[in-house]
């Protein structure tokens, strides 16, 4: 007995890991199982990359919001192929989510997650989820410009959950701005808890594989009824399957091994992801861009109006998640034939249509802002007609603080945000001092770079934005007593100056 025969004896002894792995490998599969069953493990494969790489970036990469920055670029520029590693995580990142969409729509269209793989199906959203998930804190790791201002609309749009919006949003960020701690709750995410979620669910995904089987190629005719299915299926795999090693497990290898080396390819070529500008709030004249996966959540927020924006982004997801996750129950039966089930590839074919043009819209529209509003646009007459002097102070801070860079106001000024015009018929008092001073959305926040006064002043002004015929019963807060707007004007010795960073 040979050296190496004798240590995989000793191993097998006191291990018993054919016992684990050896039905796994023989289990059956059916014979028309070809190449649209590649990319789940394809999938598999990324997130084991992510896993290694990620434990190399883990031993090197600060995640402090004073150091994060500078060790990406010390990573990048001075450890030995630092940037690879880098690169490849990147990419391998990007693949992970582009091959767990294409398996989560073979699965949709082939009917696969009717009976018995209901729970299949679900553990398999919820792996979605958490892949999302790892790749949106892995681009807030980056913590440059794209990584503030995704965190940015990702905070607005916690902060719009009814009751409970501060709360959720205070625990997100960690406090009442994108900060240290911030970034340290999203590193322990992105490293420990997503990672450790996706294994387990990795696991139970597998393991219900192992139970159920794998589904076979739809044909028409061939209806899932669950009182025959299972006999019948086990039946045909016993007749006609084939073991899973070394038949699909061949097709697997070469999908694999080309989906690595295209990934290998790209990552060498176009390097990693980022650092882009450094993280600074006070910078607007940036154009931030999320990674491709989110890119159509990117359009839409720019593109919905404000009076649906709100309602659609607290009530979409979870209607969305939820609808997924009952696609199994609503549909456990029947045809499993794509082409037997023309709804539900009409409706495929829409989500698909619509998401890649929102995608596309996110990558090509010049959502910048006018950079040049604030330097040639005086605020209209209309808009300063009667005010008082705290009101007219405001209007000033308006003009110097570079707000219709992003906000219109009369017609004139940047589309980046929504126009000021009638502010005061969508916000109340205190939602204009919190969004001035906390930001939110693509609005940076200025709680640091303005006084109190100036605030106080801005808020002043923004709260007369609104058509005089409007009664006060339908302006947000106007019959409710606040401090900051009812008391008078007082002279104060502090008197408001331009803010830093707006001259």
């Amino acid at each position: 007995m040979g050296l190496l025969r004798r240590i995989r004896t000793w191993f097998e002894d006191r291990s018993g890991a054919s016992a684990l792995i050896g039905p796994v490998m023989t289990h059956r599969v059916p014979r028309s199982a070809k190449w649209w069953y590649v990319f789940g493990s394809a999938t598999l494969m990324f997130f084991l990359i992510q896993i290694a790489t990620g434990i190399m970036l883990a031993t090197l990469y600060v995640p402090s919001a004073a150091e994060a920055y500078d060790s990406l670029r010390y990573i990048d520029e001075e450890v030995p192929f630092g940037w690879m590693v880098r690169a490849i995580h990147g990419w391998s990142s990007n693949a992970m989510v582009l091959m767990m969409l294409v398996h989560l729509s073979q699965v949709f269209l082939h009917g696969a997650y009717k009976y018995p793989r209901e729970l299949t199906w679900m553990v398999g959203v919820l792996l979605m989820v958490c892949t999302l998930a790892l790749a949106f804190t892995g681009q807030v790791m980056r913590f440059d410009q794209d990584a503030y201002w995704g965190l940015g609309i990702g905070a607005s749009i916690v902060d719009r959950v009814p009751v409970f919006g501060n709360e959720l949003r205070a625990i997100m960020l960690g406090g009442p701005i994108i900060a240290g701690a911030t970034l340290s709750r999203f590193f322990a995410l992105h490293v420990f808890v997503l990672p450790g979620l996706t294994i387990v669910l990795v696991g139970l995904h597998m393991m219900l594989i192992l139970r159920h089987g794998i589904s076979e190629m739809p044909k028409p005719g061939e209806v899932v009824d669950p009182a025959t299915y299972k006999p019948a299926y086990e039946e045909r795999i016993h007749r006609t399957g084939v073991p899973f090693f070394p038949d699909a497990a061949r097709r697997d290898m070469v999908f694999c091994g080309l989906a690595l080396l295209v990934m290998l390819g790209l990552a060498a070529w176009f390097g990693p992801f980022g650092p882009g500008g450094v993280p600074d709030p006070t910078i607007i004249d940036t154009n931030p861009r999320p990674d491709f996966f989110f890119l159509w959540i990117f359009a839409a927020l720019a593109l919905l109006p404000p009076a649906v924006e709100t309602p659609l982004l607290i009530i979409g997801p979870p209607v969305l998640l939820l609808a997924m996750l009952l696609i199994p129950i609503m549909a456990s039966r029947g045809e499993r034939a794509p082409s037997r089930r023309p709804l539900v590839v009409v409706l495929f074919a829409v989500i698909v249509t619509g998401l890649v043009t929102l995608s596309w819209l996110g990558v090509t529209s010049p959502w910048s802002p006018q950079m040049d509003g604030w330097t040639s646009a005086p605020v209209p007459a209309e808009f300063v007609r009667g005010r008082t002097p705290l009101e007219l102070q405001g209007a000033t801070m308006i003009q110097f603080a570079q707000c219709r860079n992003c906000h219109s106001l009369g017609g004139l000024g940047g589309e980046r945000g929504p126009a000021l015009d009638r502010v005061a018929t969508r916000l109340s008092w205190d939602q204009l001092v919190r969004q001035v001073q906390q930001g939110g959305g693509n609005m940076p926040a200025y709680g640091k770079t303005l006084t109190s006064a100036q605030t106080e002043a801005i808020v002043a002004f923004l709260a007369t934005l609104r058509p005089d015929h409007v009664p006060a019963s339908e302006i947000p807060g106007a019959l409710e007593v606040s401090p900051g707007r009812d008391q008078p004007p007082m002279a104060t010795p502090d008197a408001p100056e331009p803010a830093r960073g707006f001259q």
